[in-house]
């Protein structure tokens, strides 16, 4: 009977401080959830009308409402008369691209603000972001390889021999097939020139510290030279992309 009214009393006190303690934690997390972070970095995958690519931002507010912050891009940068293509004379042949030269990558390097058009309620919901940005940016051309049809002199048989892709003498009846995607690397030619981007940030996270972030923008690349891509096509020097990312990041102090 003594035991039972310790473990009796044990139960209520547990009722009453078990409560207490989950009401503290929650509401320390609902203060700390509200306090203004100084500092921001993030990582975002990108999508764009002409490829793809991944970027990386750090920062810190200059005002409760706007922030200065430094962004690296790496970018693929196709071109919009790509057209898959595939030998079929032959078997087990490898797709490839038609009249491509060169593949193109872009790097930027920039500075810019983000400017915050309204702070997310307590109960949740979203944060809109204007920000625009601009810096340097350097394109790199790598050189396209093919694997080439071609008769042996010797045993008078077809053998494949890997070449720098040439459209005066390289045909969709000889083309085997795409080489290997490292091939070239060694011939990279940099393009310096500039860029700026501008657009519509949104942040949907539900966890202050931790954003979620959704941005859609159109960036201008310009460089001091055009950069061939395509055989059949006039190089450009004016690259302007609509695109479309998706990030996480984390706030802190």
């Amino acid at each position: 009977m003594k035991h039972t009214r310790y473990l009796i009393l044990f139960l209520l006190l547990s009722a009453t401080v078990l409560p207490s303690k989950a009401q503290i934690e929650e509401e320390f997390d609902s203060i700390a959830d509200n306090v203004l972070f100084n500092r921001e970095m993030n990582g975002s995958i990108i999508i764009h009308s002409n490829g793809w690519g991944l970027e990386y931002r750090i920062g810190q507010n200059i005002t409760v409402t706007k922030k200065l912050m430094f962004e690296f891009n790496l970018l693929e940068m196709k071109d919009a008369k790509e057209i898959k293509s595939i030998n079929p004379f032959f078997t087990n042949t490898r797709s490839y691209f038609y009249g491509k030269m060169n593949a193109v990558f872009m790097t930027r390097f920039g500075i810019g603000q983000q400017h915050t058009l309204n702070r997310k309620p307590y109960f949740g919901g979203v944060e809109l972001r204007l920000f625009y940005f601009g810096g340097l940016s350097v394109a790199f051309s790598k050189p396209v390889y093919l694997e080439i049809i071609k008769i042996d002199p010797g045993s008078y048989r077809y053998i494949t021999v890997t070449e720098r892709y040439d459209p005066d003498s390289h045909f969709p009846d000889n083309i085997y097939g795409r080489a290997s995607f490292t091939k070239g690397f060694d011939k990279l030619k940099p393009y310096p020139g500039i860029y700026l981007k501008g657009g519509l940030g949104i942040d949907f996270g539900t966890i202050n510290q931790k954003p979620k972030t959704v941005e859609v923008g159109a960036a201008l690349d310009i460089y001091a030279k055009e950069i061939p891509i395509m055989a059949f096509k006039e190089a450009n020097q004016f690259f302007l992309t609509l695109y479309v990312s998706f990030g996480i990041g984390k706030r802190y102090n």
